[in-house]
């Protein structure tokens, strides 16, 4: 059985599709780990708080992956709706996560054997 929750231990809920967690330095596969442990400082921002889940996380069924709503919706994020808006809030948003240059989650995961009933 799993150690409970404590100050050094987090939960974090996946949805079930979600892909593993690459390794350190790998390239982002939208696993979501990192913005549902915590949000960054873009977050912090969008979601007005430090601790939890980012609110600005987006599950895509379609994709099978977690995406930043900043960078693929940041209009549904803010609201904000010019499009000169939205297309500079994304670019603005791709480069606070540091879009693209590798994963910097360092989590340890472990998962959570299914429940017998």
């Amino acid at each position: 059985m799993p150690a409970p929750p404590s100050a050094n231990h987090t939960v974090v809920w996946l949805q079930p599709e979600a892909p593993a967690k690459p390794a350190e330095g790998a390239p982002c596969n939208g696993c979501g780990l990192c913005c549902l442990s915590e949000p960054c400082p873009l977050g912090v921002l969008v979601s007005r708080r430090r601790k939890g889940a980012c609110a600005a996380l987006r599950w895509s069924d379609a994709d099978g992956r977690y995406w930043c709503g900043m960078v693929a919706d940041p209009a549904g994020v803010t609201g904000i709706t010019h499009p000169w808006a939205v297309r500079a809030l994304t670019a603005l948003a791709r480069r606070w996560i540091a879009s693209g240059v590798g994963c910097d989650a360092r989590l340890d995961v472990q998962a959570v054997p299914p429940v017998d009933r």
